[in-house]
């Protein structure tokens, strides 16, 4: 097994995730097969219990695993599954060497973090980089590593240590360090600067790991003299000097990487001839084609993103990607509207009249509504009236588990007249419980306790629009997150009121999607499709509300043979599938946070 181990320095979201997946997505192409591992130096088991302002989005895993956000962009970039141990936390590390002392598994010896610690986090390493995450029953020939945090960062400490003994204990040829830093420019003196780089890369050594490669984020491509002055100071070949500047989207990234020759570093330090394969020259052709396309892309389809979380794009990270596979798969430029959900209150009107304003107009302005998962009954009413405007005036709408779930809500008291109507999560002494709390779920302990990871929702009938976004399949696959559900004592007085529930759980008693049959899309799922979609197999979900809100839906539909749903995989193309449907394709830019503008800012790098 080869190690790639990429590091930080200088500042953190210099975009670590990123430069890994991109290194993968090149070897990758190079013939080689590829996994990676995250490693989060915080005290939590897992990424589970955390706030969204906090570490941004949890990602949901097949094993229901609840994971950093990077191993999202891991799967989407090299369309791997990796499971819950490929999230490595001091938590879970610490959790792992206490169960051993607590079995004497460690013989009366004195319990320390080194060598304990460290060995437990260097086997951890070894026994995950040989699972298979590519659909066969074949190991990867590289793992990637990526080492969340900055160098000199204290909680960083035990697994810089154990990754030092373990460049040691692979040996040379096995073990390549990749090193993120910062050049910047100061506006002062408008010349890019390597003393933070120096530092950094000294501070790197100084505790026992050396960098074979140096991967400079700038905004602008680095100028000859900088990478000489890099190389002598840092002692690092001037061929083995990458430079990762701002781009239009990206998809560029590892075109930056290929165009630059590093899969040649990386090759010649891993002596990759030791796999029993050669390596070839990366093409990487569709993803020119990608980052090509969404370059190219003029018509606008506005999406209104209605939660609690809009500062922080990072928090809808899955959901902003799966838009982004859609739209440019439908030849679209998606703009996103954020609309926080507080401000389409009736409190809002009052409070703040000028965002109440402003969210409503945004509201109306757009093409499509989206209403994402979430917790909590902070902006809840703001929601149950952006379900309510896009149903009553026949605007495209997709809602995913909180947002099916006030979707039913706003339902059961606009239509049907229930004006108590609401979920126990928000009212526990609710008259009439629209949502109640899963028998099996724990109201105690928070951690791993909801129902987690891929579940399977059979299609009532195949002539629904959500199971014809599907390819007429009998049943899906896909990852679920949530505590709540449909009451579903209620079920029969929803659908003779003329709301279908057209996906159901095996029992047929858990309610999975919902639909208007009379509406022009209206959709709401449990589940969070989200976390499936990739660049080149869009989430079928989200391509039926980009089409429904670009007026595309009908001829989308009629493609029965386009993204599809087998009863094993989802995503697979038929052989009928048109060439359209077979260059699927995506891009996606840093989120500026402006309402109305969807583009790249000068941290484009940072997101897949």
């Amino acid at each position: 097994m080869k190690y790639v181990l990429v590091t930080g320095g200088v500042v953190s979201g210099l975009g670590k995730g990123v430069t890994a997946s991109s290194i993968g997505v090149v070897l990758k192409d190079c013939g080689l097969r590829v996994t990676s591992i995250k490693i989060d130096p915080y005290l939590n088991t897992d990424a589970g219990t955390m706030s969204p302002f906090e570490h941004g989005e949890v990602f949901v895993l097949d094993d229901g695993g609840e994971v950093d956000l990077d191993l999202g962009n891991y799967e989407r970039f090299l369309d791997i599954k990796l499971t819950r141990d490929n999230n490595i936390t001091t938590g879970k590390i610490y959790q792992a060497v206490i169960d051993k002392e607590r079995r004497g598994d460690y013989l009366g010896k004195t319990v320390q973090v080194v060598p304990h610690i460290t060995d437990e986090i260097q086997e951890w390493i070894e026994r995950v980089a040989m699972n298979p995450v590519d659909g066969t029953d074949e190991p990867a020939d590289v793992c990637v590593i990526e080492l969340g945090g900055t160098i000199g960062d204290i909680e960083s400490m035990p697994f810089i240590e154990a990754l030092g003994q373990f460049s040691y204990r692979v040996g040379a040829g096995n073990f390549c360090l990749v090193h993120v830093s910062l050049v910047p420019v100061l506006n002062v003196v408008g010349e890019q600067k390597t003393k933070p780089t120096q530092h950094s890369v000294r501070g790197l050594r100084g505790l026992g790991l050396i960098p074979d490669i140096l991967a400079c984020r700038s905004t602008q491509p680095l100028e000859e003299n900088v990478k000489v002055k890099l190389a002598q100071f840092c002692h690092v070949p001037i061929s083995s000097i990458v430079n990762l500047h701002d781009v239009t989207n990206i998809w560029h990234i590892p075109l930056l990487l290929r165009d630059q020759k590093a899969h040649e570093s990386i090759l010649k330090v891993l002596d990759l001839q030791c796999v029993g394969k050669v390596p070839r020259a990366p093409k990487l052709t569709e993803w020119t084609e990608r980052a090509s396309k969404f370059d190219k892309l003029k018509t606008p389809v506005r999406i209104a993103m209605v939660g609690k979380y809009t500062g922080l794009s990072d928090s809808y990270l899955s959901v902003l990607k799966a838009l982004l596979h859609a739209s440019v798969a439908l030849d679209r430029k998606l703009v996103v509207d954020w609309v926080p959900s507080c401000d389409l209150e009736d409190s809002a009107a009052t409070e703040t009249p000028d965002a109440y304003e402003k969210a409503w107009d945004l509201l109306k302005g757009a093409h499509g509504v989206l209403v994402p998962g979430g917790f909590g009954d902070r902006g809840v009413q703001g929601k149950i009236l952006a379900a309510k405007y896009a149903r009553e005036n026949n605007v495209p709408y997709l809602g995913i588990c909180l947002g099916m779930q006030i979707a039913v809500i706003e339902f059961a008291r606009s239509v049907m007249k229930l004006r108590g109507a609401n979920s126990t999560e928000f009212d526990p002494a609710t008259t009439t419980p629209c949502v109640i709390f899963m028998p099996e779920g724990s109201k105690t302990h928070m951690g791993a306790t909801m129902r987690l990871g891929s579940r399977r929702t059979f299609f009532q009938a195949n002539t629904c629009k959500s199971a014809k976004l599907y390819g007429n399949a009998s049943y899906v696959d896909e990852r679920h997150r949530h505590r709540y559900e449909v009451n579903p004592e209620m079920v029969p007085e929803f659908e003779k009121a003329g709301l279908s529930f057209v996906g159901r759980d095996e029992s047929g008693t858990r309610m999975e999607i919902i639909e208007l049959p009379t509406h022009r899309f209206f959709v709401g799922a449990q589940f969070h499709p989200e976390f499936k979609s990739r660049p080149g197999k869009p989430s079928p979900l989200f391509m039926g509300l980009i089409a429904a809100s670009s007026g595309q839906l009908d001829h989308l539909l009629q493609q029965s043979c386009g993204v599809v749903s087998s009863p094993v995989r989802r995503g697979n193309y038929c052989n009928g599938a048109t060439k359209q449907q077979k260059l699927y394709q995506n891009g996606h830019v840093k989120n500026g946070l402006v309402n109305g503008c969807y583009y790249a800012n000068g941290n484009s790098i940072l997101h897949t």
